[in-house]
């Protein structure tokens, strides 16, 4: 079996294709939706559209382009979704649908504390709606998935597969069922993996049209019932190539400050927060070559640096692109010095990784539920540093420092090998 993801950001597409990387697939995240010669060899593929910021008609629009671009003959199409349901992901399932038949739709991912229970997300038990990550982007928003599928044109219909959990070829044959009936998207509840396990089974032996759409809990789960024997590198053997560890993190969410508390403490990490009017003003601002210096001298001198987007009173969530951008040029200048990036935020992610010409991610292992080890795809590059690449407002406090201790190569207990 052959899968192509289609994500919105970049750390999105890695935590969700990393499960596939773990059951021994050839996994490949791409930030460019054109097929090379360098995917021919690869099982399952994720190509990040970096569609989160767009509106919904240029977001659908690229993710359809994405789709017809990167499909090939017998390969599985999965659409990858922010757990917490941000950005544009309805109207690009809507786009999709027309395209790849019905949306199974399940964001659920149980390991991080997200479930989906009569059509609603919970994050550890609390209603979306009610969360500090919503507020902060969506204040006023309904976070009913069926509601926001039917703004974008999707007639919907709901299945818990926790009352399946135990009996998948029940679960399938529902699903079979309403495919025939022209149902467009369904929505599956689910509240453990145990449900997720039951609902990759379900479709897996499924002959309806359709496609999948959630985050890495369902996909890891269909990963898992397609295991093979690891033909390339194992994690277990791979040496990073030692040099400084570059820590970026474009997140404010409470999560990544416990994160950044915890490797400062443990790690000894030289920490500097750049002001955001710096990054907004960019190489204009008259401090910027400050700031170009001091990165150079902490790097050159082998010290590991968290470099961290400050806030001010000023501060917009909609401008994390713009800061992340600027954030990478401030650091492009001195990038080949590291031996190691770890990146929190997909904006963030993706903007270092532009300017330092990287399209292509060979993904290794994980450090924890979502957070993804890589290193460029490319061999003959001869700037290859690994990579880290983990969502904001997720993992546990010791996510960092974890990542930091694998990419020093200190430790084999703190990364799930593969």
């Amino acid at each position: 079996m052959k899968i192509l993801i289609i994500a919105d950001d970049l750390s999105g597409a890695a935590d969700c294709a990393i499960g596939f990387a773990g059951a021994g697939h050839r996994t490949v995240v791409t930030l460019e939706a054109a097929h090379t010669q360098a995917h021919e060899d690869a099982d399952t593929i994720a190509v990040d559209t970096d569609t989160r910021r767009l509106s919904p008609e240029e977001a659908s629009a690229r993710t359809a382009a994405a789709y017809a671009q990167m499909s090939v003959s017998g390969q599985r199409l999965y659409k990858k979704i922010d757990s917490t349901l941000r950005g544009n992901w309805a109207a690009e399932v809507a786009r999709l649908q027309a395209l790849a038949g019905m949306a199974i739709i399940a964001p659920a991912f149980p390991a991080t504390g997200r479930t989906v229970r009569e059509g609603r997300v919970y994050v550890h038990g609390e209603p979306l709606e009610q969360t500090a990550t919503w507020q902060l982007e969506h204040a006023g928003r309904c976070a009913d998935i069926a509601s926001q599928l039917t703004r974008a044109g999707l007639a919907s219909e709901r299945l818990d597969a926790d009352a399946f959990r135990d009996d998948p070829q029940t679960l399938a044959t529902r699903i079979e069922a309403k495919a025939a009936r022209g149902v467009q998207a369904l929505i599956v509840d689910a509240q453990s993996e145990q449900a997720l396990r039951a609902l990759a089974h379900a479709t897996l032996r499924s002959s309806a049209n359709f496609f999948w759409v959630g985050s890495g809990g369902l996909a890891r789960e269909i990963a898992a019932l397609d295991r093979r024997a690891p033909v390339y590198n194992d994690a277990r053997t791979t040496e990073f190539p030692g040099g400084p560890i570059l820590i970026l993190v474009g997140s404010l969410s409470a999560v990544s400050e416990r994160q950044c508390a915890m490797l400062r403490e443990r790690g000894g990490v030289e920490e500097r927060i750049v002001p955001p009017v710096v990054l907004r003003s960019g190489a204009s601002h008259p401090e910027w070559s400050k700031w170009q210096r001091q990165i150079a001298v902490s790097l050159r001198s082998g010290r590991d640096l968290l470099l961290r987007i400050g806030r001010d009173d000023a501060f917009d969530p909609a401008e994390g692109m713009q800061l992340s951008t600027a954030l990478a040029a401030l650091v492009e200048p001195h990038f080949t010095q590291a031996g190691g990036l770890i990146a929190t935020g997909g904006e963030t992610a993706r903007a270092m990784l532009a300017v330092a010409k990287i399209t292509d991610l060979h993904l290794l292992a994980e450090v924890e539920a979502g957070v993804a080890v890589a290193r460029p795809l490319d061999a003959a590059r001869a700037h290859r540093p690994g990579i880290v690449t983990k969502a904001g407002a997720f993992g546990t406090d010791r996510a960092l420092y974890a990542a930091w201790l694998t990419l020093r190569n200190e430790t084999k207990t703190d990364v799930a090998p593969h």
